[in-house]
C-alpha cells in the first residue's frame, strides 16, 4: 500500500542544529519527498495538522542494551513514546551473538548477568540469525554491534591470559564474518570479564579488522574511577594503532574522590582529534549509573566464570581478601573498589531473577541487608549464590558539574544506556532519557538550545553509525520522524522508574506511524540497519 501523507504547520527542527522554521513535510513510500512551505497535496494525500508542534528527525539511542527486549516485546512503547526510532545494541561487550557450541551456555550466562534469565534459543549463532529473528517484527529500527565477550567466549572461554596467535586469528575471522553480514562494529567492555582480560595487542588486532571493514569501535573503558584518564588513553592508543573510528561509551567520572576529572578527559579527546584520531562519546543525563552486582567485585575474581567466582567467595583464604577489597579498596586487585568510593547506601538493587528475592528490589544494599538481618557484604554473597549473579544495581556515583560538562560538549551524543528488565525497578533512563534532554534540561536548566538538543539525538549519531539516510529532515531521507510539544517531559524517577513521558504526540518509523495522538499503534515497521543491498 502506497504511503502518501503530508504534515502541515510544523516548527521543523531539521537535525543540523540550524534554527527551526515553519513548514510542511511530505512523505511518500517511507521517504521524505519534500520539505517546504505550503506544499501541494494530491487527492490521495493524508493531511496531518502539526498545530505548530515541533517536528524533528526520529531520535537515535546511541547506546542501550535493548538486544533482548526488542525480541520479547517488539512494540517497544517505552522507547516509541520517547520519540526513539532507532536503537544501537550490543554495547559494552554484551551481544546475543556469535555463539559456538562450546560458548553458547557461557554467552547465555554472561548476558543474563546484565539483563536476567535467557532461554537457549535467545542466543544466536551469528549476526544473520539475530537479524532474521528481529525481522519477524519490531516497531523501531535496530543497529547492532558485535560484543567482544562473545568472540572471546567462543575462542578462549573465561581464560585470563593473552590469546595465542591462532586464537587471535580465530577471533579476527569470527569478527570479520559478523561485520560482513552487517554488524556495525565491535564493542569492548573492559571492566566486564572476559572482555576485561584482553591486552592491548588483542584489542588492536581486532580494531584493525573493524578498520578494514570501515566500521566502528566502541569501548566501555577499563576504569571510570581514578584511572579514567589512563583508560581513555588506552582506547585512544587502540584507535591510533589501528586507524579505526571510535566511540567512547558513557563518559563519566565515578565516586566523589574522582569528581572533576571530566574537563581533563575532554582535553584528551580534543587532543586526539587534532592528531587525526576519529573519536567521540555518548552519555546519559542522570547522576547515577546502572550495571550488575558483580561489578562490585574485581574482574579477576571472575576468571573461569561464575562457578569459579562462587568458589572463591566461599574459600577461607581468598574470600576474606575479596571482602576487604570490596569494602575498603586497596592493592589486592587492580583498580578502585566501587563500593569503597560510594558506600552501601548508594547501591540500590534494581532487579533480581529469583522470585524469593523480589522484595529487595528498590532498596539500597544497606537497607536490604537490615531487612534480612545480615551485613551488606554477606547479602552480596547471598545474591551471587541465590540469584546466580543476575542482580541488577543502580549506583549513585556522579557529579552534576561533570555530567553537565560531558553532556554539553561538542563530541557528545545521547545514549540512554538503558537496561530493560520488565517487572523490576530499573534505572529511569530507559523510560525518560530523550524527553529529559529535549524537555527539562533544555527548557528549565538551559543546558542546550532546542536545536542543539535535537542534533545530539539525531544527526550526530546517524553520522557516527553510518546511517546516512537518517537523522535529518530532508528530501530523500527515510521518514523516521517525531512530533512533540513544547511541554515534553520525562516522568520516570528512581522511585517510579517506569512512568511514561509526556508530550510526544506522533512517531513514524520508515514512514509508518508507531505512535499516533500519543498512543501506540501496534505497527512494526522497524528493521535492522544499515540495510545491506
Amino acid at each position: 500500500m502506497t504511503q502518501n501523507w503530508l504534515i502541515r504547520n510544523a516548527r521543523i527542527i531539521d537535525g543540523t542544529g540550524s534554527p527551526w522554521f515553519r513548514g510542511d513535510v511530505h512523505v511518500v513510500d517511507g521517504r521524505i519527498a519534500a520539505v517546504g512551505s505550503h506544499l501541494a497535496a494530491g487527492t490521495k494525500t493524508t493531511i496531518i495538522n502539526a498545530q505548530d508542534r515541533y517536528l524533528a528527525p526520529g531520535f537515535i539511542d546511541a547506546h542501550c542494551h535493548d538486544d533482548l527486549i526488542c525480541i520479547r516485546e517488539p512494540n517497544r512503547p517505552e522507547k516509541a513514546l520517547q520519540g526513539v526510532t532507532t536503537v544501537v545494541v550490543g554495547n559494552c561487550s554484551f551481544s546475543l551473538y556469535p555463539a559456538r557450541e562450546r560458548s553458547r551456555e557461557d554467552l547465555r550466562k554472561h548476558f543474563a548477568g546484565l539483563l536476567g534469565q535467557l532461554a537457549p534459543e535467545e542466543i544466536f549463532d551469528d549476526f544473520s540469525d539475530y537479524r532474521e529473528r528481529l525481522h519477524q517484527g519490531v516497531a523501531i529500527n535496530v543497529v547492532s554491534l558485535v560484543g567482544h565477550a562473545a568472540l572471546r567466549l567462543a575462542v578462549m572461554g573465561y581464560d585470563r591470559r593473552p590469546p595465542t596467535p591462532d586464537e587471535i586469528a580465530a577471533m579476527e575471522s569470527l569478527l570479520d564474518r559478523q561485520l560482513e553480514q552487517g554488524a556495525i562494529g565491535l564493542s569492548l567492555g573492559l571492566v566486564y570479564p572476559p572482555s576485561a582480560f584482553a591486552d592491548l595487542d588483542e584489542l588492536v588486532a581486532l580494531a584493525k579488522v573493524v578498520k578494514a571493514r570501515g566500521r566502528l569501535m566502541t569501548a566501555h573503558v577499563r576504569s571510570y574511577e581514578d584511572q579514567l584518564v589512563p583508560a581513555i588513553e588506552e582506547f585512544i592508543e587502540i584507535l591510533r594503532l589501528s586507524g579505526a573510528a571510535g566511540l567512547l561509551s558513557h563518559l563519566q567520572s565515578a565516586g566523589r574522590p574522582n569528581w572533576g576529572q571530566i574537563p581533563r578527559t575532554l582535553e584528551a579527546l580534543e587532543a586526539a582529534r587534532k592528531e587525526g584520531i576519529d573519536i567521540s562519546f555518548d552519555m546519559y543525563p542522570y547522576p547515577a549509573g546502572s550495571t550488575y552486582l558483580l561489578q562490585l567485585l574485581p574482574p579477576a575474581a571472575l576468571e573461569g566464570g561464575l562457578d569459579q567466582l562462587k568458589q572463591r567467595l566461599r574459600d577461607p583464604e581468598i574470600g576474606p581478601v575479596l571482602r576487604r577489597w570490596v569494602e575498603n579498596g586497596g592493592p589486592a586487585f587492580h583498580g578502585q573498589s566501587k563500593l569503597s568510593l560510594i558506600g552501601w547506601d548508594n547501591v540500590r538493587i534494581s532487579g533480581v531473577n529469583n522470585p524469593g528475592l523480589k522484595h529487595l528490589e528498590g532498596l539500597s544494599m544497606r537497607a536490604a541487608a537490615e531487612r534480612e538481618t545480615t551485613a551488606p557484604y554477606d547479602l552480596l554473597i547471598r545474591l551471587v549464590e541465590e540469584d546466580d549473579g543476575q542482580t541488577g544495581v543502580i549506583l549513585f556515583q556522579l557529579d552534576e558539574s561533570d555530567l553537565h560538562a560531558a553532556c554539553c560538549h561538542r563530541l557528545h551524543m545521547v545514549g540512554s544506556d538503558g537496561l530493560p528488565r520488565p517487572g523490576t525497578k530499573p534505572h529511569p533512563r530507559a523510560f525518560g532519557t530523550f524527553p529529559r534532554i529535549v524537555g527539562p534540561l533544555r527548557r528549565d536548566k538551559g543546558w542546550f538550545s532546542l536545536e542543539d538538543a535535537v542534533r545530539r539525538m539525531t544527526s550526530i549519531a546517524a553520522q557516527r553509525f553510518s546511517l546516512l539516510d537518517r537523522g535529518l529532515v530532508r528530501p530523500d531521507m527515510m521518514a523516521d520522524i517525531v512530533l512533540f510539544e513544547e511541554s515534553v517531559a520525562d516522568r520516570a524517577t528512581f522511585d517510579e522508574p517506569t512512568l511514561m513521558p509526556v508530550g510526544i504526540s506522533h512517531v513514524w518509523v520508515n514512514g509508518e506511524a508507531i505512535i499516533q495522538d500519543g498512543a501506540p499503534t501496534g505497527a512494526q515497521p522497524g528493521r535492522m540497519l544499515p540495510v545491506l543491498s
